[in-house]
């Protein structure tokens, strides 16, 4: 009586497509070993592809007949060749493999006599089959991505945002995710203003609930889905394309190209202080009062607690001031910048004033971006001509063709978004009502919030850093805008109840002004 092994093999496509299923596999397998009088040594069921032979069960089953005492012959039986390979080369490399331990491969349904050299011939039929089966639904489906794709339709598992969704006809698409999708509009929003790096806008995300790991988020992050674009890779007959998506854009085209010039340093971010810790919120704001180096912190143990201090990063300055102290300090100068209402009103007219009088300045934006479009579609032109001269290769024409799309689709964006006047100067008078709030109770604000948020408090009111030398504070300039605010809002406190307020009594020439510690170190 001979033995064998039996195999049989499914993946899930091939059991929706061809009807193919385990159960029914084993039980021709067994009858036809009943039949031929053949002792079946073990049964291995597999639900994997053939594309090669990486399969958990085909693992086990080669252990099994390699570990085998005698090497006396045994087969291993399946349906069909398919079941054992869908590539040819794979095939016969397993096929030799089995010979040398002395075991035969066997399709029952497709049988092959190996003693009959002819019979070589009919095994690169059945193999070669499945193969070319593979290759051309690996061709259709391609081109039926790319023609989806075409379509504005995304394939493929949903991006960090978006969940995959099916449609009443059957069709599938993206929408939506939320809360996912808010956290990543805020992260393409902030990594647009150029200060936080993108590392800690991801961890900044994570804490607000996003789950993704470092590398897939420096890539969904250049993904253009997010302004609802869908990219249709290049092939050699065509070029790669950019195609208006059918899903809901998170973001604009605008701010998605923001983002990109951000990423690829085109556009100067906004200098960024240190990250801190909630003890050290003064810290990347302090300057050394010896060597004007920059003030760090650092925390020292003590027998019972830790003790915080500012120091100087030149170790040998010796520059050390605690930092308890240098924050209550600074908080309790806060109260003296609270803006008067009058004063946060006045402002805000004559801003509103000033742009409302600027008649071209929508204009003037519209027309710069309309020249750069027409710059960069005489640079094309002029590439194409030469191409067709002789005088670039075809390489040098694809760079620079690419570059231009690339940089014609960023300012048609632009031209876009632009908004209009009227947007605009809602746009400007709300962000002034939130200055004006933030500013009425700057002290407050300060002390409700974080660390982070206390940061950018700080930087908004002084463009130079602070210098603290245990004595006195020296002076601190405030940026221009809130240095005049805070100067009306002086003049308007000083105001007699029935006077009139002027701006013409203020001196063109302010001194600036400067915080006296309260404290020596």
């Amino acid at each position: 009586m001979t033995a064998a092994y039996l195999y049989v093999r499914v993946s899930t496509d091939e059991q929706k497509r061809k009807g193919y299923s385990l159960p029914e596999q084993e039980d021709r397998l067994l009858r036809h070993c009943e039949q031929n009088n053949i002792e079946v040594k073990g049964i291995f069921r597999e639900d994997y592809s053939a594309k090669n032979f990486k399969r958990p069960e085909w693992t086990k089953l080669l252990e099994t007949v390699r570990k085998r005492k005698n090497k006396t012959p045994i087969n291993i039986l399946f349906i069909k060749w398919d079941r054992f390979s869908r590539n040819i080369e794979y095939a016969y490399q397993m096929i030799g493999v089995l010979r040398g331990i002395n075991v035969q491969a066997m399709a029952i349904d497709q049988p092959i006599d190996f003693s009959i050299p002819e019979s070589t011939v009919m095994l690169a039929v059945y193999l070669s089959i499945p193969e070319a089966e593979n290759g051309r639904r690996a061709l259709n489906t391609s081109s039926g991505m790319r023609r989806a794709r075409k379509e504005g339709r995304w394939m493929g598992a949903a991006p960090k945002g978006y969940q995959n969704l099916v449609r009443p006809d059957g069709k599938k698409y993206i929408s939506p995710k939320y809360p996912d999708a808010d956290i990543m509009v805020w992260a393409f929003e902030e990594l647009a203003r150029g200060i936080l790096a993108i590392e800690q806008v991801r961890k900044q995300a994570n804490l607000k609930g996003l789950k993704c790991e470092r590398n897939n988020f420096w890539k969904i992050v250049r993904n253009p889905v997010y302004c609802g674009i869908v990219v249709v890779p290049p092939n050699e007959e065509e070029e790669m394309l950019f195609v208006k998506a059918q899903h809901e854009a998170l973001i604009s085209e605008k701010l998605f190209y923001e983002v990109q010039d951000v990423l690829n340093g085109n556009k100067r971010p906004i200098s960024t202080k240190a990250v801190s810790s909630d003890q050290f919120p003064l810290r990347g704001f302090l300057s050394c009062p010896k060597c004007h180096r920059m003030l760090t912190g650092s925390a020292s143990k003590g027998r019972n607690e830790r003790y915080y201090y500012y120091h100087c990063s030149n170790s040998k300055c010796g520059s050390r001031f605690r930092a308890e102290k240098v924050n209550r300090y600074f908080e309790d100068h806060l109260t003296e910048y609270n803006l008067d209402p009058r004063a946060g009103e006045l402002f805000k007219m004559v801003v509103l004033d000033l742009y409302a009088s600027s008649k071209h300045a929508e204009l003037d934006d519209r027309k710069s971006i309309s020249i750069q479009i027409e710059l960069q579609e005489s640079m094309l032109s002029s590439a194409r001509k030469k191409l067709m001269n002789d005088e670039i290769d075809s390489d040098d024409f694809k760079a620079i063709k690419a570059e231009c799309n690339q940089k014609l689709r960023q300012l048609e964006a632009e031209l876009d978004e632009m908004p209009t006047k009227t947007e605009s100067l809602r746009t400007i008078e709300n962000l002034l009502d939130i200055v004006i709030e933030k500013y009425a109770d700057i002290y407050g604000h300060y002390k409700e919030n974080d660390v982070s948020e206390q940061r950018r408090v700080i930087g908004s009111m002084y463009p130079e850093n602070l210098c603290f030398d245990g004595t006195r504070h020296r002076t601190a300039y405030f940026n221009e805008p809130l240095d005049f605010i805070l100067l009306v809002n002086k003049e308007l406190q000083g105001i007699k109840k029935g006077e009139s307020f002027c701006l013409k009594k203020l001196s063109p020439r302010v001194a600036r002004r400067g915080i006296e510690p309260l404290f020596p170190e």
